[in-house]
């Protein structure tokens, strides 16, 4: 069984607000027992930070290159970092 805790800070460009991409990015974040934060930029681009066991937060990765129904994900970048234990929770942060 896997033990091992990571966290990365995501950030997903393309047609990825307007879409419920945050709503249904917090819906995976439960199914995986993923915990931390995401949020819309001024960009038009979506940032998350996520912490759980490494498989639960690589599942969440890839859902994030194609998001939910009619999103458009041109790009995911993910810097990979320390786990920390921080989060005791997954939220939107709305502006």
């Amino acid at each position: 069984m896997e033990t091992t805790k990571v966290r990365a800070s995501i950030v997903i460009t393309g047609l990825v607000q307007g879409i419920f991409f945050r709503a249904t990015a917090k819906e995976i974040a439960a199914t995986h027992s993923i915990k931390g934060w995401i949020k819309n930029l001024s960009t038009g681009r979506v940032e998350c930070t996520v912490e759980g066991l490494k498989t639960g937060v690589e599942e969440f990765v890839r859902w994030c290159h194609q998001g939910p129904k009619g999103a458009a994900v041109k790009d995911v970048k993910v810097e990979w970092k320390q786990y920390s234990g921080e989060f005791k929770e997954f939220v939107v942060i709305y502006p």
